[in-house]
């Protein structure tokens, strides 16, 4: 056997071990991608009721809050009401405004007289 014998078996040998490597390689990377499909099927399957819980969720929160929004649109029509109803009654009424003063003034007067009752026992 010659040099160039040798050489031959080098280069099978260095072929032969690059080649196991390669497959070594490509075994690793194709059992790397059947664990990652078991993973995303058992995340999609967990995850798919866990969806369909949340929209359950939600649909069940929608219909209160619908029913609290008509409450408050309600509630802030009746508000504006009373503000106009109460703005156009003071602006218009220059009586209004005397009875109001006359019930402040007698309410005022209530109380000094308690207190004055209170002093005297």
């Amino acid at each position: 056997m010659g040099p160039g014998g040798i050489a031959t078996i080098i280069a099978a040998s260095s072929l032969l071990v690059i080649a196991i490597a390669i497959s070594y390689a490509v075994i690793r990377v194709g059992r790397f991608i059947d664990e990652a499909k078991a993973s995303l099927k058992a995340v999609t399957e967990e995850t798919t009721p866990l969806i369909e819980e949340v929209h359950t969720t939600v649909t069940l929160v929608n219909g209160p809050l619908q029913s609290f929004n008509r409450i408050t649109k309600n509630v802030e029509d009746i508000s504006e009401k009373i503000t106009s109803a109460t703005t156009g009654l003071i602006d218009k009424s220059g009586p209004a405004l005397k009875v109001a003063g006359a019930l402040v003034t007698a309410a005022q007067m209530g109380k000094s007289r308690t207190k004055k009752k209170k002093k005297a026992e």
